[in-house]
């Protein structure tokens, strides 16, 4: 009887900490509701639009009763001609923009973090950052500013002075995997310069106070406390990153060399092919197809990297 009260009362005491705890994160909760209503209704109800990569689209019979044609509409990815460039264009942009950006913002993230000077450090943030905000169809009109054949800065302020012959840049193709990797820091690297820089001011600073005792410069301090301890966000990004390799950033490689055909070897991504392919053909399905395989591809590495993060360094692992 006694066991029996115990075991009672061990129940109702655990139920009121479930309650304590439910009414104390039921703020948080309704906080978080309108993100989730978004995602699902922006995410996740769309998705079984997916159907429509293994039919042959007809809108006068509807997208559930149009034909069913199976794995038919992803062979057009693999049967262009253009394939492998397509695909090696969008990989290694990719990895060399997560290399280059990686370092770059750790640098810059280290150098804002030096300023001592409050309002400095703003500025210097909002700086950085500013071009991020901007879209991809602004930054396409100042590159023109200087890239422009006829009126463009570099050739006429620059190489005409200098006695040089002037570049028709929008048909040299050569020069353009620099410029899009450059355009593309400089937009971006502010971004991830804020994600360094929050986890670099959350390192305590017990750890640069006992390193200036013993009488490390400032090199040292970053080399030995500030690199190591943002190994951790690295990682994590480098597993996100991962995922998106597969896709590029349609406003970069299409706005940016205004769709010029003599530039197609080098900025012609997957997203761009299947746009250009979309306004061809007008065929939703194999748009559709190829979507589908670049989200399938980008699971399979986003879980195959956390697999391995997991095994190697379980703490940074994303689950």
């Amino acid at each position: 009887m006694v066991e029996n009260m115990g075991q009672r009362t061990g129940v109702i005491s655990i139920n009121r900490k479930k309650k304590y705890k439910l009414k104390r994160r039921f703020p948080f909760y309704i906080m978080a509701l309108p993100g989730f209503i978004y995602l699902l209704v922006n995410n996740y109800i769309p998705m079984s639009g997916v159907i429509i990569a293994f039919k042959n689209i007809d809108f006068r019979l509807g997208i559930w009763d149009s034909p069913w044609v199976g794995l038919k509409n992803f062979n057009f990815l693999f049967a262009s001609k253009d394939a492998f460039i397509i695909t090696r264009n969008t990989v290694l942009y990719n990895i060399a923009f997560f290399i280059f950006g990686t370092v770059l913002s750790i640098i810059l993230a280290i150098l804002v973090n030096e300023v001592k000077n409050k309002f400095a450090k703003k500025a210097y943030q909002t700086i950085i950052l500013l071009p991020f905000l901007m879209s991809w169809v602004i930054v396409s009109y100042l590159t023109f500013v200087f890239l422009s054949a006829e009126t463009g800065l570099i050739n006429s302020s620059i190489l005409k002075p200098l006695g040089m012959h002037t570049i028709n840049w929008y048909q040299q193709k050569q020069y353009w995997p620099f410029i899009i990797i450059f355009v593309n820091l400089w937009k971006t690297a502010g971004y991830s310069m804020v994600v360094y820089l929050s986890s670099i001011v959350g390192i305590s600073q017990d750890y640069y106070e006992a390193a200036r005792i013993d009488g490390a410069n400032k090199w040292r301090q970053i080399r030995y406390i500030t690199l190591p301890l943002l190994k951790p966000t690295v990682i994590t990004l480098f597993v996100l990153n991962i995922g998106q390799v597969f896709r590029s950033d349609f406003g970069l490689f299409y706005q940016l060399p205004r769709n010029s055909g003599a530039l197609y070897s080098v900025t012609r991504t997957l997203d761009v092919y299947i746009f250009q392919a979309l306004m061809r053909n007008n065929d939703y399905s194999m748009s559709s197809a190829a979507s589908f395989y670049q989200s399938i591809v980008g699971f399979i590495l986003i879980v195959s990297a956390n697999a391995v993060v997991r095994k190697y360094e379980r703490s940074s692992a994303l689950f």
